[in-house]
């Protein structure tokens, strides 16, 4: 599962985190994987595309980086290519039809 995960630096500050990694580099739990990183011109957030099955494997990785004045939030997402497949179904039907019932609107009669 892919997660992003947002490293909120205290008083805009990323000189205590980049001094951390250089110091001690960045360890990563055997499962979890790194895809890439994001950081805001003004320093005050980090966006980090990780992945793993585990959600326990992040907080390994977040208690490996105590001591950086850093806050982290943990989102899952869904790349777009899957979404687009999730909602195709949906993308033709009428807001309160559900997929799979496309023509098959049939008339109410009374029943006497």
């Amino acid at each position: 599962m892919l997660f992003m995960v947002i490293e909120r630096f205290k008083d805009q500050d990323g000189v205590p985190v980049y001094k951390f990694v250089r110091d001690r580099g960045i360890k990563f739990p055997d499962g979890l994987v790194y895809h890439g990183s994001w950081i805001e011109p003004n320093f005050d957030r980090c966006f980090q595309l990780m992945e793993c099955d585990d959600a326990r494997l992040l907080q390994q990785w977040i208690l490996n980086c105590r001591g950086t004045g850093t806050t982290f939030e943990i989102v899952p997402v869904v790349p777009s290519k899957e979404t687009r497949e999730v909602i195709a179904p949906y993308l033709d039907l009428d807001q309160d039809e559900p997929p799979g019932k496309r023509g098959s609107k049939r008339k109410r009669g009374n029943k006497s």
